[in-house]
């Protein structure tokens, strides 16, 4: 998952601003105790965090794949 991937995916499943602050505010077991971002900013893979975040925020399994891919090209 690329770093613009999960930035979708993230604002696709939770909204712009609510994403933000879950990155910013969750501590997430799955990370280390650690926020997403903070995961982030110590190399933890977005891929990582993204199903971190989605098993911490109960997303169910169906949506957690193939999330925060662009559009093809027409």
């Amino acid at each position: 998952m690329r770093a613009s991937e999960f930035k979708r995916a993230v604002t696709a499943e939770f909204g712009e601003q609510y994403g933000r602050a879950l990155l910013r505010d969750l501590v997430l077991d799955r990370l280390g105790n650690r926020t997403g971002d903070q995961a982030l900013a110590d190399g933890v893979p977005e891929r990582d965090v993204w199903w971190a975040l989605c098993e911490a925020m109960e997303v169910p399994v169906a949506r957690r794949h193939g999330v925060g891919l662009p559009e093809p090209k027409r």
